[in-house]
């Protein structure tokens, strides 16, 4: 060792001995004094020290005996500590000017060999190395690792604690004498001193060492010059928090966290997913939460909770979680478009990521804690923590749950399946005396029990007594009526879902639903003057409850017995267009029963007749329910009531309905559900006025609109369903039966006066030569006189019987069943029999009978066939005689009606195989003959 630092270390124990000695002595001066001489002995010290050759300090040697053996001569700790970092390497300052070097330095890094300050790295460490060097004194020479815990040994060594002490445990069980590792001699003893001067030169080195390596790599990350440069400054500030938590304060001073959040948009996924994992480091404290909740971090991490990518969904799911612990950013997490949904989709998905799920799991529990969170979860279709916190909350969050269920079945629409247990809190709380609570609970119980699969879980809670109290029994003063509404619109839709009526109780006396008690109530509800909602509701429960044969038969009596058919007729001029169409549909449903009390009623309530008419008529091209339902009514109502008949044809209801059937057979109508329904109730609504022809008005109006040819183009296949081909063979049918009575005879025909005057005679040759010079008019030959399709209805001369022929070749009996009807009135004896059948067997009626003899064996239609063959046998010619009898099936078909057919079939079918000599003819009379 050179003598001159030794000079100087002897000097500076001299300053500090004269110090200690007269401590309490010394003045001002004379302590300025010996401060300034120290002060300038400790600076040549450092400058003999840098004079020395590197080379000098290869092995470490000098400078370790003079570093370790600092404390065995008995400096001061701060000394200690002042006289080591004196003797370490000289440090390379860093300061702002060298920035841009490195910068420069760090873009090129992986491209090609790059030089710093003279140096040349290839990885960030080595630079901050660099700029922090290690000294050889700082590694234990057993581990050959930086120390943490060094100890000084006998032999004045030092080691570290945790090395030394597994060196000595090789001597315990040897008799063998304990030595030093490095210089190979015999130690007296184990003792060991705590190296403190160093340890704090080596904590010292390490901050800054890790201050600067946390620079270097923000530094990197912020030029992002290549993904290899990004990828290894996160590895390096990732292992820098792992091993000090101190450094996570020093990456959020410098921007670390919040740079990292913008990496999350970076393409490349190995970036995506190592930012993750290193903000999920960063974010343990709440200053690093409190950093991300300020960027688009969480944003960002819902998208890649999406990603194809196990490993970046499993750092994205870690790093919400870590997020998640955070009261400051639930609300946060929750609002996030799309977070809760992911979420929750992970967790029901468990089977595809059974650790996502898991974690996504404690994330929604953490996310619950922010009660507006537990409504995002809702309308993700994620309701168990709304149903537990609505069970299990105090009042004030039950409210808050119900307030949030309302709105998000009310506002958003949407469908929830409920619990058991959530129903029956909400069923208590419809019975609270507090009206927000009753009104939040019932308004809830509403929309959930439009939902199918709720009503069951409903009823099994018990809502339908709840409800019928509400509707029947409670009463308190200057309570809305919207209370009862709103019960009962539950009861509508309970009873609506498909549930059992009859065993369904509402109160403790073991009333049912479809009791006398309970329809009766409900029936007397019904009142104009009642909001158009509780009407609406009642209505409702009427019509699900007349689907089944007890109730309706109940609903008909009460109706009938209390007079309540006007109610429900003036209903169907609500302005609320839902309570319109229901009180309809329930009209139609008691039409079949009381048919002609509706119709009365309809014709006794002022205006009633025109407003069902008006409501036939579209307002635009589509066709809607209220359409349908309205024609439906009229043509379900008793056809031979007269006066609706009549009303209807002065309130000018057949130009409508003859525009509405136009208007669907020509296709102006947008097509849709509702056309069918709507085009066979315009049909039936036509046929009915057939029914009463006798009134004037209506034969008026008949022959006005030509009601024969409108029918007989509706025969035809193209033109509608089964149904209306049906109701046009009625109307024709009804049409003909009044042509004998109004075919006018032909001129010739008309008989003569007795006398006439000289003026009249004048007059009749006058009329008679205008006359001649006019066509005669055809003669019907069934009719014996002048028939038109317009003012008699004729169906030769209206075209049907073509239309009629068709109609036998339908599958439905009905249809067939009408067609033979019209066609029978053809062969009725009131017509010209012969002329009928020889007109029929022009269109070969003959075959298309028989078909339907082999085809069906209804006794209507056994009838009607049976009474045109047997016409075709008496009255047709002979070759519609061979047709007839040449057919082998016929007497099979007559055999079988004669043995299964009623009175009226069976009497036919007799008539017939008589004539054919199947049976004895009991009326022929017999001459005795003597041999």
């Amino acid at each position: 060792m050179p003598e001159s630092p030794l000079a100087c270390v002897n000097l500076a124990k001299d300053l500090t001995a004269r110090c200690r000695g007269r401590a309490l002595q010394l003045t001002d001066d004379e302590m300025l004094s010996i401060t300034q001489d120290l002060e300038s002995v400790i600076q040549n010290l450092c400058d003999y020290i840098s004079r020395i050759s590197t080379t000098t300090f290869d092995s470490n040697a000098y400078a370790d005996v003079m570093f370790k053996s600092l404390p065995v001569r008995g400096y001061l700790e701060d000394d200690m500590l002042t006289n080591a970092m004196s003797i370490m390497p000289n440090r390379r300052p860093f300061h702002s000017s060298n920035t841009a070097r490195l910068v420069d330095f760090l873009q090129g890094m992986y491209h090609e060999s790059h030089e710093f300050r003279g140096q040349t790295f290839s990885s960030l460490p080595e630079i901050s190395k660099y700029i922090e060097p290690l000294y050889g004194a700082f590694f234990c020479p057993l581990t050959n690792e930086v120390m943490t815990d060094p100890v000084l040994i006998e032999s004045g060594v030092t080691f570290e604690r945790r090395s030394i002490e597994e060196h000595f445990e090789m001597f315990a069980d040897s008799s063998e004498t304990v030595s030093c590792p490095v210089k190979k001699i015999a130690l007296q003893s184990k003792m060991m001193t705590s190296n403190a001067s160093l340890k704090s030169v080596i904590a010292e080195w390490t901050r800054r060492n890790e201050a600067m390596r946390i620079r270097i790599a923000c530094t990197a990350l912020s030029l992002s010059s290549t993904d290899a440069v990004v990828l290894e400054a996160i590895h390096e500030l990732k292992s820098l928090v792992k091993v000090r938590g101190k450094n996570r304060e020093q990456m959020h001073k410098v921007g670390v966290t919040r740079f990292l959040a913008r990496l999350l948009d970076n393409n490349n996924v190995h970036i995506q997913r190592r930012a993750l994992e290193l903000l999920c480091l960063l974010v343990e404290d709440e200053e690093g939460k409190d950093i991300i909740g300020k960027t688009k971090a969480i944003d960002r991490t819902i998208k890649l909770l999406s990603s194809n990518g196990t490993d970046e969904r499993h750092a994205a799911i870690s790093f919400l979680l870590e997020l998640s612990k955070s009261q400051l950013l639930l609300e946060n997490i929750g609002s996030t478009a799309g977070g809760i949904l992911i979420l929750s989709t992970m967790k029901i998905n468990g089977s595809d990521d059974p650790i996502a799920a898991e974690k996504a799991g404690v994330v929604l529990k953490n996310l619950e804690k922010c009660s507006k969170n537990i409504k995002y979860m809702a309308e993700s279709g994620y309701l168990d923590p709304l149903q537990s916190n609505l069970v299990e909350g105090s009042e004030e969050i039950q409210m808050e749950m119900v307030s949030y269920l309302s709105e998000l079945v009310l506002e958003h629409e949407l469908t929830i399946d409920i619990s058991g247990s959530a129903s029956g809190v909400l069923i208590k709380m419809a019975q609270s005396c507090d009206t927000v609570s009753r009104k939040a609970a019932l308004d809830v119980l509403v929309q959930l029990s439009s939902h199918r699969p709720n009503s069951k879980m409903l009823v099994e809670a018990g809502v339908v007594p709840v409800m019928v109290e509400e509707l029947f029994i409670r009463k308190v003063d200057d309570e809305p009526l919207s209370y009862k509404a709103m019960a009962a619109a539950v009861l509508a839709n309970v009873v609506e879902s498909g549930i059992d009526p009859d065993t369904t109780v509402v109160n403790k006396e073991g009333h049912v639903l479809t009791s006398k008690y309970s329809i009766y109530n409900f029936v007397h509800m019904l009142k104009c003057f009642m909001p158009d909602e509780l009407n609406l509701s009642i209505v409702r429960v009427l019509l699900a409850l007349s689907v089944h044969a007890n109730p309706l038969a109940a609903v008909v009596s009460v109706v009938r017995e209390s007079h309540r058919g006007h109610s429900i007729v003036e209903l169907m001029g609500s302005a609320l267009e839902a309570l319109s169409l229901a009180a309809t549909r329930l009209l139609i449903t008691l039409s079949a029963h009381m048919g002609h009390t509706i119709a009365e009623r309809l014709c006794k309530t002022q205006g009633q007749p025109g407003k069902l008419v008006r409501s036939i008529i579209r307002a635009g091209r589509v066709v809607t329910e209220r359409h349908a339902a309205a024609v439906t009514l009229l043509s379900r109502l008793p056809y031979r009531n007269v006066s609706l008949n009549l009303a209807l044809v002065q309130e000018g209801a057949v130009p409508v309905i003859l525009s509405g059937i136009e208007q669907v057979r020509s296709g102006s109508a947008r097509t849709c559900r509702h056309d069918v329904p709507y085009m066979e109730g315009l049909v039936g609504a036509l046929v009915r006025l057939t029914a009463t022809l006798y009134n004037p008005e209506v034969l008026k109006a008949a022959m006005d609109h030509n009601f024969a040819a409108v029918l007989s183009g509706l025969l035809a296949g193209a033109s509608g369903s089964g149904e209306v081909q049906r109701l046009a063979s009625v109307g024709l049918e009804n049409l003909s039966y009044q042509s004998i009575k109004l075919s006018r005879p032909p001129p010739d025909d008309e008989p003569r006066q007795k006398k006439k005057t000289i003026l009249k005679r004048l007059k009749d040759a006058r009329v008679h030569n205008h006359n001649s010079k006019n066509p005669k008019p055809n003669v019907c030959p069934v009719h014996r006189g002048v028939c038109s399709s317009a003012t008699t209805f004729c169906l030769l001369e209206a075209g049907a019987v073509e239309g009629l022929l068709v109609c036998l070749e339908n599958d439905d009996p009905q249809v067939v069943d009408a067609a033979l009807g019209a066609l029978c009135t053809l062969v009725d004896d009131m017509v010209d029999v012969d002329r009928g059948v020889a007109a029929l067997a022009e269109l070969d009626v003959a075959r298309r009978v028989l078909a339907v003899l082999r085809q069906h064996r209804e006794n209507a239609l056994w009838h009607k066939c049976f009474t045109l063959v047997e016409s075709l046998l008496v009255h047709g010619d002979d070759r519609c005689v061979k047709e007839v009898t040449g057919d082998r099936m016929l007497p099979t078909a007559l055999v079988s009606a004669f043995h299964r057919g009623d009175a009226t079939a069976k009497q036919a079918a007799e008539s017939i195989l008589r004539r054919l000599h199947k049976m004895p003819d009991f009326s022929a009379t017999y001459v005795s003959m003597e041999f």
